[in-house]
């Protein structure tokens, strides 16, 4: 994304301000200043937000955030007396106020083949750019007796254009150009050529009685292919929720399916011709495997988009993610050295893009590792708060809110993890989670469901077994106990209570004595502490 403001461009892909097309000398954190201020204008954003979003709650002087102050405006041509860009509510915080425009490049226009007016081309896209997925949402339809509920037509869509614009990884064409397509004969393969978008979201929704239907399509503009749809029904009293719910799971749902598209059509593509974005979704396709050849795999293809772009956030992130699991699920010898590399990419990641969610999500997760979970939270509930319906973020916090022994958070953010990722390819550690969070408020029983639940879905790993192992032994489900235990020892043997808690560094010490004794009936010796 590209705001423009005056003659000031603010690429957040590039981390980069242009004045006039030429880039200015500026601090990281001034940018992320200047960037989360632009991006929050439509209201006033406190001090304290700010301490809380670019320090992540560190105990910093009001004269750092004044010296920030100072060279932001200092950078985009403002100062402390007129304020035209950045204005001070005194007492109270800041506000962004110059007219921003938002946009990718800008258009090319062209003649016409008959020597006509002009016509406008859809921009090509930068290097960074050019196989980053792009989206359109276009107003819902309405149908039968709907007119007294039309503001559902632009509400619901103009929400979602808000949400999917802090994804980051997806570029959003704004509301005042995909508006222009109303009515119920738009072809998304004409959306695609006019906006320059590689996807289409649009809907329609039909009132009968107290009934609401709301159906959802996602077309690949290229070949008008339909990728995913869905249907949401509801009272239309309760519109209001509906609409809550509705906005969730279509941001949900989007993680996961065009990431999957995107590896397919990459698939497709030479190796040595892949650019940086079709190496990244491939990437994702192999992290999930959880073995250690899709893990290399994963590993070649992030180091390749780093390669080809070495400002590419994401791509840093995604190599955090594999040392991250390789630490993890103990296929290496030097388990620190591999958690500082891990911390390392996502550094550099943090570095080029603070406001990525993914970025943030990453670098948390590796003071998990350490058994730092204070650290782990601030950085994980960053992620939530810069995406707030991130499935995986959510998820990550409730793993973490449980190892630091705050169980009701844990069940209730895991629940909601299940709730707007079903389809999630983390969805069985989120069924073990769940287990444990069963087994450590003394519902053993339940707990042992769940973690067998986990332990059964797809992609579930050796450490996903243990814990049903764990489980059916605190349950007194001593076959079912065994039968786990065999398992883990059929995907890794040299597992260990101790490698156990490497990955699941729990503080309750009430739960470790409970797991390690149930691991230790099985065999899996460990110190326990």
């Amino acid at each position: 994304m590209i705001y423009s403001f005056g003659s000031m461009e603010l690429d957040l892909a590039k981390v980069e301000l242009r004045d006039n097309g030429e880039p200015r000398s500026i601090e990281p954190q001034v940018f992320a200043l200047i960037a989360y201020l632009a991006e929050h204008r439509d209201r006033m954003v406190s001090r304290d937000e700010l301490f809380e979003k670019l320090w992540e709650g560190r105990v910093v002087s009001d004269s750092a955030l004044a010296s920030r102050i100072k060279s932001a405006r200092r950078a985009v041509g403002d100062d402390g007396r007129t304020q035209a860009i950045i204005k001070t509510v005194h007492g109270k915080g800041l506000r962004f106020v110059a007219e921003v425009r938002m946009r990718p490049t800008e258009a090319v226009v062209i003649p016409t083949a008959n020597g006509g007016g002009p016509e406008k081309k859809a921009p090509e896209a930068g290097p960074e750019d050019a196989s980053r997925p792009s989206i359109a949402v276009l107003p819902f339809r309405s149908t039968g007796a709907a007119e007294n509920w039309s503001a559902i037509a632009g509400g619901l869509p103009h929400d979602l254009i808000t949400e999917l614009a802090r994804l980051r990884w997806l570029f959003v064409v704004a509301r005042g150009s995909s508006f222009r397509f109303r009515g119920d004969d738009q072809d998304p393969r004409e959306v695609g050529r006019l906006l320059g978008v590689r996807y289409c979201l649009s809907g329609a929704f039909e009132v009968s009685g107290n009934n609401l239907l709301i159906t959802t399509e996602l077309v690949d503009t290229g070949a008008g292919d339909v990728v995913w749809g869905e249907r949401y029904k509801g009272n239309v009293q309760d519109i209001h929720a509906m609409r809550d719910e509705i906005r969730a799971s279509i941001l949900a749902s989007l993680e996961i399916q065009i990431p999957l598209h995107e590896a397919g059509r990459a698939r497709l593509i030479s190796p040595e011709n892949l650019d940086a974005w079709s190496a990244f979704h491939l990437g994702l396709q192999h992290i999930y495997g959880f073995n250690r050849r899709d893990n290399a795999l994963a590993a070649e293809f992030f180091s390749r988009a780093v390669e080809r772009d070495p400002a590419f956030a994401r791509a840093h992130a995604g190599l955090s993610f594999v040392h991250f699991q390789t630490a993890f699920l103990r296929q290496t010898d030097d388990i620190n050295g591999t958690i500082l590399l891990a911390r390392d990419c996502a550094q550099r990641g943090v570095d080029i893009d603070p406001l990525d969610p993914f970025v943030n999500f990453t670098m948390g997760r590796t003071y998990w590792l350490e058994g730092d979970l204070d650290r782990s939270l601030s950085w994980l509930e960053r992620a939530t708060s810069l995406s707030p319906n991130y499935a995986q973020g959510i998820y990550a916090q409730a793993w973490t809110e449980f190892m630091a022994d705050i169980n009701i958070s844990a069940r209730q953010h895991v629940d909601l993890a299940m709730q707007l990722s079903p389809l999630d390819p983390l969805y069985y550690a989120m069924l073990s989670l769940r287990g444990l969070t069963h087994i450590a408020a003394g519902d053993e029983k339940t707990g042992a469901e769940w973690a067998e639940r986990g332990a059964r879905a797809p992609g579930a790993h050796a450490l996903i077994a243990m814990i049903a192992a764990a489980a059916q032994a605190l349950a007194g489900n001593d076959e079912n106990a065994r039968r786990w235990a065999a398992e883990v020892r059929s995907r890794n043997p040299a597992l260990t209570g101790d490698d156990f808690f490497g990955a699941f560094p729990m503080k309750s010490e009430s739960m470790r004595k409970r797991v390690t004794a149930a691991l230790e009936t099985l065999g899996f010796q460990g110190s326990g502490s």
